[in-house]
């Protein structure tokens, strides 16, 4: 099977083709342009997106080499579902297909975010838009909120997760602590824990396997890795040393020309580390954006951070594309580029931020692929892993108190409480919980009740 466009011809017992006699590159090029622009729903939706238009429909992989390339996936700090694109991308068409699968999942939304934050900071303060995020931000404490309940629900399975809940939101809302502090003690004591009693560990990472046997696919069960999904070392150290070199290149070039202490610079090296603590989804690493963004570098302020969450809502691709409207902010603010250059600024924050964030998801997919696809083994981080969701779910339940305090106290506790915004994120809340309505209704609606409420008062 040539990996740069595999052909093979599979029949099922009556003669009838059930899988296409072979995927071409711009085939899959134009599905993953699609997706791209498709892609809300978070996570979840994301893979059940995926899912459903790759195994169901096309019949491009079968179910198993689907949720086996997923549960690599899941244990991998970044976002899953675009990880999951550039996997799957690279088994059918080898590198360039899982660049391509990869970076067209998250172009669409970057474009997006641009033209969205630059809107933003240029036109934020009149009226009806000022009057919109009046409505937004008490819904964006409700989707954070309902991101603590649906990950605590799932997670919490076990007095001592719920106790490893407890001493992260404890760690992070009263001792301050911070947040790689706080995964790094949950990681190793999951890992102890799961030595010592491995009951009381309950696995949050695997997927169920389907029962769905429905015809063969393109790339089926007993398919043949192809020869560029092979595992070599000389391989392995050439991917490697090509992810540091493209890592390093512009590291150094902002270092050399603007200096370490620039506003570009310290957000290519911070959103470099941020890339590494992403395990629990992007609501486990905005707490650790938020504190560099806002209370250490100052690119931000606290209401901006939350008008960005809800933007980064409103848009297809993973949720940790917020971090790039932090760089465009963040640098339009700064000025880095001087006061007549603030858009160029803008865009040159939001694409270092997306760089650095995404580059290592690209080497872990290259680095790790044909080592889980040679030996089919299962994952065996289930442990630390699970300490670690546990522990997310407290860091983001503190989250969710933060946004609402500056939701419902914008002027501190010595200004007047917000009983209006106090019942939007309540409905929202609600809307989310009880009657399962999507965000990006949730944030539409909230943001129309803004509009009319500031227009009627």
């Amino acid at each position: 099977m040539n990996p740069e466009n595999p052909t093979r011809t599979v029949l099922n017992t009556d003669g009838t083709n059930t899988a296409p006699q072979s995927v071409s590159f711009r085939e899959a090029l134009l599905f993953w342009l699609k997706l791209g622009f498709i892609s809300f729903g978070g996570p979840a939706g994301q893979i059940a997106i995926m899912h459903q238009a790759l195994v169901d429909k096309r019949r491009w992989l079968s179910e198993r080499r689907f949720l086996h390339a997923l549960n690599y996936c899941m244990v991998l700090p970044g976002p899953e579902a675009q990880q999951l694109a550039t996997y799957l991308g690279w088994l059918m068409h080898g590198t360039w297909g899982g660049i391509a699968a990869g970076a067209l999942f998250v172009l669409p939304s970057l474009l997006l975010l641009i033209g969205l934050s630059w809107g933003y900071v240029a036109f934020g303060n009149l009226p009806w838009v000022a009057a919109l995020f009046y409505g937004i931000k008490p819904a964006v404490t409700a989707i954070v909120f309902q991101a603590a309940h649906r990950m605590g629900s799932r997670a919490l399975k076990h007095p001592w997760l719920w106790g490893a809940a407890g001493l992260s939101f404890l760690g992070s809302a009263v001792l301050n602590m911070p947040f790689p502090v706080i995964v790094a003690g949950a990681a190793f004591a999951g890992v102890i824990v799961g030595y010592v009693r491995p009951a009381q560990i309950s696995a949050t990472t695997g997927h169920a396997a389907s029962s769905s046997t429905g015809g063969l696919a393109f790339i089926n069960d007993s398919t043949p890795t192809p020869a560029h999904a092979l595992f070599s070392w000389s391989r392995f150290f050439k991917v490697l040393v090509v992810g540091l070199v493209l890592w390093a290149i512009p590291m150094l070039l902002m270092t050399a020309g603007l200096g370490w202490s620039n506003t570009l610079t310290q957000m290519g090296w911070f959103f470099t580390k941020a890339a590494l603590l992403t395990f629990g989804g992007a609501y486990a690493v905005l707490p650790y954006v938020y504190d560099a963004a806002v209370e250490y570098f100052g690119w931000l302020s606290p209401l901006q951070m939350m008008d960005g969450l809800a933007l980064g809502e409103t848009t297809p691709g993973p949720l940790i594309m917020v971090v790039a409207y932090v760089g465009f902010v963040g640098a339009y603010l700064k000025e880095v580029f001087g006061p007549e250059h603030l858009f160029m600024a803008g865009v040159a924050g939001a694409v270092i931020v997306t760089w650095f964030t995404f580059l290592p998801s690209f080497i872990f997919i290259f680095l790790g692929g044909p080592f889980i696809e040679t030996t089919h083994n299962k994952i065996g981080l289930t442990a630390p892993l699970t300490a670690i969701t546990a522990a997310v779910v407290g860091v983001i339940l503190n989250l969710a108190l933060f946004f609402g305090f500056h939701s419902l106290w914008p002027q501190g506790t010595a200004g007047e409480f917000q009983w209006v915004s106090a019942l939007i994120a309540l409905s929202a809340l609600l809307a989310l919980i009880r009657f399962k309505r999507s965000v990006v209704e949730v944030i539409a609606v909230s943001a129309l009740a803004g509009l009319l409420l500031k227009t009627l008062f």
